[in-house]
């Protein structure tokens, strides 16, 4: 057990889940917090509401990466400093003004966190050095429940099992195809392997990340089917990624997604300046 899986132990995760979220994502699981978070925002383009939204903002068409950018900062703004700090009440006002410029429904607003709540848990239980624990998910449940009270969503789930139930629910009535899912989910795709591969390649590699989506979601972006080695290859590559982690000492300093440098943002970045506004914020 590491010296942050001791420490979230001693945690109330009715109370104390917002450290326990940050040993988490910024010491335990650095990377595959990230991953699965890149995951779940990824399995919401599968509802044409939403993707449908998205493609009508312009902000994914024009610059893909600032979009992506902008999300993935707001969001650690808060994970890293707290939901009532400074900074994380200033990306909570940043999140809901951009929503509140649209009309967007409260089941859509909850199925969002619902991926939140549980896709950490199924990725962690599938290619993680180890699972979430029963106190770690808990603490989850609390987190996500808190910053969606802040978002004004209604009908929060109370555990676990019932935002699960939820999400699986709302995919099976909601992922059809629509063109706009193809178009969010093939930029995000494509920008997600420019992290790791040179720009030529990636055209080569999208059948990977097809790999680890399940059919309906596939079928809900317009995603060919990979070869069935193929999907074995990649799952059964980042199980043994796992197996090596597990011999591998604890992180010693945090991973902290707010202070990695940024083409977009070369020069830093303001949290008032962040996503998409109706006209220019600098005018």
């Amino acid at each position: 057990m590491s010296r942050w899986s001791k420490e979230i132990e001693q945690l109330d995760p009715s109370t104390e889940y917002e450290r326990i979220v940050y040993l988490l994502s910024a010491y335990e699981f650095a990377w595959d917090i990230e991953k699965a978070l890149e995951f779940a925002l990824f399995r919401t383009y599968g509802v044409p509401s939403i993707s449908g939204l998205l493609s009508k903002t312009g902000a994914f068409r024009d610059d893909t990466q600032k979009r992506y950018d902008d999300t993935e900062l707001l969001l650690s703004e808060i994970a890293e400093n707290g939901q009532d700090s400074d900074r994380g009440q200033a990306a909570m006002a940043r999140i809901n003004d951009m929503h509140g410029r649209y009309c967007i429904s409260n089941s859509d607003m909850l199925y969002v966190l619902s991926t939140f709540v549980t896709e950490p848990k199924h990725w962690l239980g599938r290619f993680g050095r180890r699972p979430l624990t029963q106190h770690e998910i808990e603490a989850c449940v609390h987190y996500y429940s808190a910053l969606g009270v802040k978002m004004g969503i209604s009908e929060i789930p109370q555990n676990f099992d019932a935002f699960d139930a939820y999400k699986t629910t709302y995919e099976a009535d909601h992922f059809t195809y629509a063109p706009t899912n193809g178009e969010i989910a093939a930029a995000t795709r494509d920008l997600l392997l420019s992290f790791y591969l040179p720009q030529r390649m990636v055209p080569f590699c999208r059948p990977i990340v097809h790999a680890l989506c399940d059919a309906p979601l596939r079928h809900a972006m317009g995603f060919a089917d990979p070869a069935r080695w193929l999907e074995r290859f990649v799952i059964a590559a980042l199980k043994t990624r796992a197996k090596i982690l597990r011999l591998l000492p604890a992180r010693r300093r945090p991973r902290l997604v707010s202070e990695r440098r940024r083409k977009t943002y070369s020069d830093g970045y303001r949290i008032n300046r962040l996503g998409t506004f109706l006209q220019d914020p600098r005018k």
